[in-house]
């Protein structure tokens, strides 16, 4: 992780849906390299955030930066930046129609202009990587979710992203495949690349992260390496939200 490289930058944003305040004031800086995992309780802003640094909520107020180039400016062409963003949902998004390879394949194919036989190429090596290469020519209804999500992380890093963005990709899973998501997960965090990740997984955070961030009704209340976080942490609501789920 290199401190001195800001990959990510977010200054007093602010957002409502309506009258709810989804964000309140928020700022935060995350380096290239680091692992960042956000944690909270349901409604608390952690997902609205995440969705916030690629442009899939606009903000009211505030700046957000991604390696530079400020998103939420309208002269930025924000499909340029998504191309180094790669992000994972709760839900897989696959094309139901489409096999493994397939699927992996078409952004690259009409996104990076990748030929059919480099796609496949990357597209193979990645499935090896998610650990789900003898799948490549099933579809998606064959697969159970913890594939599925397998192969949607794989997809995502087919764009040779330099930050993923995962939003509770285990919270639809069964509970006997999150384990394999979380190492596909913990493999890539070994690998360097630079991750924000809103989870519930405790045990995730604790072993992954360089920072734990705690939101509550749209503010970050607390942060700090997952050793401190986790065993000492400095507000009262964050030790009740702690109390609740460890």
């Amino acid at each position: 992780m290199s401190k001195n490289n800001v990959m990510i930058r977010v200054q007093n944003v602010v957002k409502h849906f309506g009258a709810l305040k989804a964000l309140d004031n928020v700022s935060l800086d995350v380096y290239d390299g680091e692992k960042l995992v956000i944690i909270g309780p349901s409604g608390s802003g952690k997902s609205t955030l995440l969705r916030a640094l690629n442009r899939l909520e606009t903000v009211d107020s505030g700046r957000i930066f991604v390696d530079g180039a400020q998103i939420n400016d309208q002269q930025t062409d924000i499909n340029k930046v998504r191309e180094e963003i790669g992000m994972v949902f709760q839900s897989f998004n696959l094309f139901p129609h489409k096999t493994v390879l397939e699927n992996v394949n078409l952004a690259q194919m009409v996104v990076r202009k990748r030929s059919r036989r480099e796609a496949t190429e990357i597209s193979r090596a990645l499935l090896k990587k998610v650990f789900i290469s003898e799948k490549e020519d099933q579809y998606p209804s064959k697969l159970s979710g913890g594939q599925q999500q397998r192969v949607a992380i794989a997809r995502a890093l087919a764009m040779k992203p330099k930050v993923m963005l995962f939003d509770e990709p285990t919270s639809a899973l069964d509970p006997e495949t999150i384990g394999e998501v979380l190492d596909v997960m913990k493999n890539l965090a070994l690998d360097g690349m630079t991750m924000i990740v809103v989870t519930h997984e405790m045990g995730f955070a604790r072993e992954v992260a360089d920072r734990v961030i705690f939101m509550d009704c749209g503010a970050i209340l607390e942060e700090g390496p997952p050793e401190h976080f986790f065993t000492n942490p400095s507000q009262e609501r964050t030790r009740l939200f702690l109390n609740q789920i460890l």
